[in-house]
């Protein structure tokens, strides 16, 4: 509410004017890491982005339980390099990441399954050491997996898993 004009006040106490911001000048990508076309590049090492994949780890660690392990793997391993295959799936839908997303990873690298084909253990084992503390294995493994077996949905791959045509799914 404005003050009247008739009641006195101090000069401190009256309404300044208010700040005036200048118009912005332009802006150009001119920095190192600055995208300069309208798509994001891809490939190997590169990652793919999405939103909250974050929580695929916490969609993971409910998975904990149920995982079938060999000889020398690490839960921590399974959950860390299956939440990543997972943000993945998702982010090529073009969302965050699901419980079915997880299922879809585990279930592609027979981690739910007690009946493993041969090689596919040591395949496994091979690729998930160290996944849940080194980024060069984590970007080994995602970049290792074909994008039309990424969007298998978890049936298919697990099917395909347990026929042992698993070789083209985790690009052994």
């Amino acid at each position: 509410m404005t003050q009247p004009s008739f009641v006195p006040i101090a000069e401190a106490d009256q309404v300044r004017r208010a700040l005036r911001l200048e118009a912005p000048r332009p802006w150009v990508a001119d920095r190192p890491a600055d995208l300069r076309f309208p798509a994001r590049p891809g490939g190997r090492h590169l990652g793919a982005p999405g939103p909250d994949q974050g929580f695929a780890i916490r969609l993971g660690r409910r998975f904990e339980d149920r995982l079938v392990l060999d000889a020398g793997e690490s839960a921590e391993d399974v959950v860390v390099g299956c939440a990543l295959l997972a943000s993945r799936r998702s982010a090529l839908f073009g969302r965050a990441p699901t419980v079915y997303d997880l299922e879809a990873a585990l279930a592609l690298w027979g981690f739910l399954r007690t009946d493993l084909p041969a090689g596919l253990g040591e395949a496994r084992r091979l690729a998930f050491s160290g996944a849940g503390h080194d980024y060069v294995t984590q970007r080994a493994l995602v970049d290792r997996v074909p994008e039309q077996a990424i969007r298998m949905p978890a049936d298919e791959s697990d099917a395909a898993v347990g026929t042992g045509d698993w070789r083209p799914l985790v690009g052994a």
